[in-house]
């Protein structure tokens, strides 16, 4: 008997695993809101330097007049963003607003200088963002794409710290601390009175960011049998995709950044409460050797899957000896070392590596910048969200019938054809633009679906939460430099989305050298990695891999 037999035994499909995978899904809802919150709380506004302070309310004249003798024209014909004149130009009203460049652009009488009496915001559309709160624009621009890198730089941090701690401690108590440190982060954050207050605090939400997704796919994959881990596995990624279509609702109805980022905090208060009755996964509990919590945990499982009695004949020993040659390759603690000391080990987490780096790299990339499509930054926030859907579906079908190499190879290596089409695109065609970024983000997200499922059936139980923190690690360094790489468009226009392109294309490589997961045993320790024959990499192996993903899918089709 091994410990899937033992999971059979007390019912593999039950209500407690429907109800327990359910309220692990739930808090992943709010996870987008989290990760995009930026694309709200940071829109920028339209804005224009503040009239000369001479220029007192008693001044009978309208803000349009003001801001015509205030503000000159830029080449579009709006009004510059970063500049005023020195002095008033009265002569542009004595001229009937006349803009003629051989009246307003003499150097003696329309020199011009900086924001000196700081800017005026558009908050037609959104009531306050932290764009408008603390001025970060014109030179303080940068501070913008900072912000959402510190708070990548947070969930980089987390899943290091969360992964490697949950390896130790246990994913329950891991999972409760980051809904706790989730809710109160983002209620400071919401009330920082200062731009660096808020860094600060997001930085702690993308830590605890980490905690929430790690644990929660681990708690889910390990209380499931083999045969519905990807129908589960894509039903979590649903929960993001949900989330992004409610933070648009959301963001719809609160236009204060403040209220916003409040409401999208609360609902972990709620997840922190209830996770107290969620159960640690008996797999990782035999193997760090207590044995009797396990049994009583599968115990209540039977019982609340209706099978008391089946519950009742599993013992200690019968525990023991379900897992007796994974208890003996197991040592008493492991490092993130160890995902590195053995030749499949080493070579499974580079790829990895380069497979989650891409894929977050190029997915926020598209993500965190919305702005730029010159749409409604809720539409398109709704449209992207929406696109998510059939992507995923798709992958379902795909790492059902063609196994998850193929998936994730060629989500990687269409996202990157459909951002690299989009530099050959005119800027002025915004509707293909826009669906090519749409279909873009869409195979990105595919990618990210099957990257969770896939990396927590590569990596063994027992270094399974390390192995996909180290992984979600490189995921959020890909992440934190996308915003940095947009900072290159106000140099070279072309070059973001170049970049955004060819990396995923490249990682995709990597993917084909990963071994195939569909339908085999998850591995409990790193001899069960080592001694795996399903290392196949050769490119016969690959070209017979897709003729069966053809064959599986006609299959499909017939029945």
């Amino acid at each position: 008997m091994v410990f899937a037999d033992l999971l059979e035994q007390v019912g593999s499909t039950g209500r407690f695993q429907v109800v327990h995978t359910t309220l692990l899904c739930l808090p992943i809802l709010m996870m987008a809101s989290q990760n995009i919150l930026q694309n709200f709380v940071a829109a920028v506004p339209p804005h224009f330097c503040s009239a000369h302070t001479n220029l007192t309310a008693s001044t009978r004249m309208s803000a349009a007049e003001k801001l015509q003798i205030t503000v000159p024209i830029d080449a579009n014909g709006s009004p510059e963003k970063c500049r005023r004149y020195e002095s008033p130009q009265w002569h542009l009203l004595a001229n009937n607003g006349s803009t003629d460049p051989e009246v307003w652009e003499d150097p003696e009488q329309a020199a011009l200088r900086g924001c000196d009496d700081g800017w005026t915001y558009d908050e037609r559309e959104r009531s306050s963002s932290i764009i408008s709160e603390w001025h970060l624009v014109c030179s303080l621009r940068p501070l913008k794409s900072m912000g959402q890198t510190v708070y990548m730089g947070g969930v980089l941090v987390g899943a290091g710290v969360f992964g490697a701690l949950a390896d130790r401690f246990g994913r329950r108590v891991l999972l409760t601390m980051s809904y706790l440190l989730m809710a109160v982060s983002g209620t400071c954050a919401a009330f920082s009175p200062s731009f660096s207050l808020f860094c600060l605090f997001r930085f702690m939400c993308g830590m605890a960011l980490s905690g929430v997704v790690l644990n929660s796919f681990s708690l889910i994959v390990e209380w499931i049998p083999t045969r519905v881990r990807t129908v589960i596995g894509t039903g979590t990624g649903y929960c993001y995709t949900m989330g992004q279509l409610i933070l648009a609702l959301v963001a719809y109805f609160i236009r204060d950044w403040r209220w916003l980022t409040f409401a999208v905090s609360l609902p972990f208060y709620v997840a922190f409460l209830y996770s107290w009755w969620l159960l640690e996964s008996s797999r990782w509990l035999v193997l760090k050797n207590k044995p009797e919590q396990a049994v009583e945990n599968l115990r209540l499982v039977a019982r609340y899957n209706g099978r008391q009695a089946d519950g009742e004949k599993i013992d200690v020993e019968m525990v023991k000896s379900s897992m007796k040659k994974e208890m003996s390759g197991c040592k008493s603690s492991y490092t993130t070392l160890d995902l590195f000391r053995t030749p499949t080990m080493r070579k499974m987490t580079v790829c990895l590596c380069a497979v989650w780096f891409s894929t977050s790299f190029a997915y926020y990339g598209l993500s965190m910048d919305l702005q730029k499509f010159g749409v409604d930054i809720y539409l398109i926030q709704v449209i992207f969200g929406a696109a998510d859907i059939p992507a995923k579906v798709i992958i379902n079908i795909t790492m059902s019938y063609c196994g998850r190499r193929l998936s994730q190879c060629g989500g990687l290596v269409l996202a990157g054809i459909t951002i690299l089409s989009n530099l050959l695109v005119p800027y002025d065609k915004q509707m293909l633009r826009t669906c090519l970024a749409v279909l873009g983000k869409g195979c990105l997200a595919a990618s990210f679906n099957c990257c969770y499922l896939y990396s927590g059936e590569l990596y063994p139980t027992i270094l399974r939460q390390s192995g996909l923190g180290w992984v979600s690690m490189m995921a959020r360094l890909g992440a934190m430099v996308a915003p940095l790489v947009l900072l290159l468009g106000e140099y070279v226009t072309w070059l973001p989305g170049l970049i955004y392109g060819l990396v995923p294309v490249l990682s995709g490589v990597a993917a084909f050298l990963l071994p195939e997961t569909l339908n085999i045993p998850l591995p409990d320790t790193i001899q069960d990695v080592e001694d795996s024959k399903h290392w196949h990499n050769s490119l016969e192996q690959i070209v017979l891999d897709l003729a069966m993903c053809i064959l599986g899918l006609m299959w499909g089709k017939l029945t």
